[in-house]
C-alpha cells in the first residue's frame, strides 16, 4: 500500500546518496506495533503563537544523539537535554526514534514527552501505517518523497489523534502535501538525494505553500542571520537540530530563540 524500495530508491531519475538509501532500507524492515494508539496532542500552532507572543522565535529544537551528516555521538541524557532546550526558549521539541542511523529511541521520546509540556514532534522515517503505533507523540512526520499514499498516511495519523508535519523539498512536493490536506508542511532545505543544503530552497518553494498551512523550514538553520532570512522568507517556525546540539544545548537554543524576528 505504501513505499516501495524501488519508489524509494529512484525518483525524478536521480538515486538518493548512500546513506539515504540505507535509512529508507532499514526503514522498510522495522517493526511497527500490533496495538493501535490514540493521542491527545499539544498543539503546534497553538505553541507557536505562544512563543511568538512571549518574543520569542518559535523554535522545533531537536534531541539528535547523531546522524549521517555530523561527526560523533552525543551521549547525554536525553531529558536532561529536552528540558535544557526547552529552558532556552525552545516552543517544541522534535525527538529522533530511529536507531540505526541517528541513535533514537521511542522510550526517548516516551520520557522526553512526559518530562515537558511543550509539543513534541516523532521524527523518524515512517513508511507504514503500524509504525505509527510505536510511541504517543503531539507530532509525527511524513516525508512526502518518501511515501507513496500520503493521503492515506496522513488520514491514518490523524485518525490517532496526531498533528501531521508533511516534509517537501520541491514546489511539486508542497502541492502534492496541499492536496493530500496537509495543514502543517515543513520545507527542507537538505536535498536529500546529494545531502547538499541550501537556505534557498526555503525561499523558493516557500511561495507554494497557502498562507492558512503552518509552515516550518528545517535544515542548514545555523545563526541568527539563518533564522532571520527564514523568517523573512515566511516561516512560522524553524526545525533546528545539530546548530543546537553543537556544543551548551540550553545557550544555543537561546541564542536562536531570541533573535530579532
Amino acid at each position: 500500500m505504501y513505499t516501495y524500495v524501488h519508489y524509494c530508491l529512484v525518483m525524478d531519475g536521480s538515486e538518493f546518496a548512500p546513506a539515504i538509501r540505507s535509512i529508507l532500507e532499514a526503514a522498510r524492515t522495522r517493526e511497527g506495533a500490533t496495538e493501535r494508539i490514540t493521542v491527545e496532542p499539544r498543539s503546534l500552532p497553538a505553541a507557536f503563537e505562544r512563543a511568538q507572543a512571549d518574543g520569542r522565535v518559535p523554535i522545533i529544537a531537536e534531541v539528535k544523539p547523531t546522524s549521517p551528516t555530523t561527526d560523533g555521538t552525543r551521549a547525554d541524557d536525553p531529558v536532561e537535554l529536552a528540558e535544557q532546550m526547552v529552558s532556552g526558549g525552545a516552543a517544541a521539541l522534535s525527538v529522533l526514534t530511529e536507531p540505526e542511523h541517528f541513535g533514537g529511541r521511542p522510550e526517548h521520546l516516551a520520557r522526553i514527552r512526559a518530562a515537558v509540556d511543550v509539543p513534541v514532534l516523532r521524527k523518524d522515517f515512517i513508511l507504514r501505517e503500524s509504525q505509527l503505533d510505536t510511541v504517543e507523540a503531539d507530532v509525527v512526520l511524513l516525508i512526502a518523497r518518501f511515501v507513496d499514499d500520503l493521503e492515506g498516511l496522513l488520514g491514518a495519523a490523524r485518525d490517532r489523534g496526531f498533528q501531521v508535519l508533511v516534509e517537501t523539498h520541491t514546489t511539486t512536493e508542497v502541492e502534492q502535501a496541499v492536496a493530500a490536506g496537509a495543514e502543517i508542511i515543513g520545507v527542507n532545505n537538505r536535498d536529500l538525494a546529494r545531502l547538499a543544503v541550501d537556505l534557498g530552497t526555503f525561499e523558493q518553494v516557500a511561495q507554494a505553500v497557502p498562507e492558512n498551512v503552518t509552515l516550518i523550514a528545517e535544515s542548514g538553520i545555523e545563526t541568527p542571520d539563518d533564522v532571520s532570512r527564514m523568517r523573512s522568507a515566511g516561516a512560522d517556525g524553524l526545525l533546528v537540530g545539530s546548530a543546537i546540539m553543537d556544543g551548551d544545548v540550553e545557550t544555543n537554543t537561546r541564542r536562536l530563540t531570541q533573535t530579532t524576528q
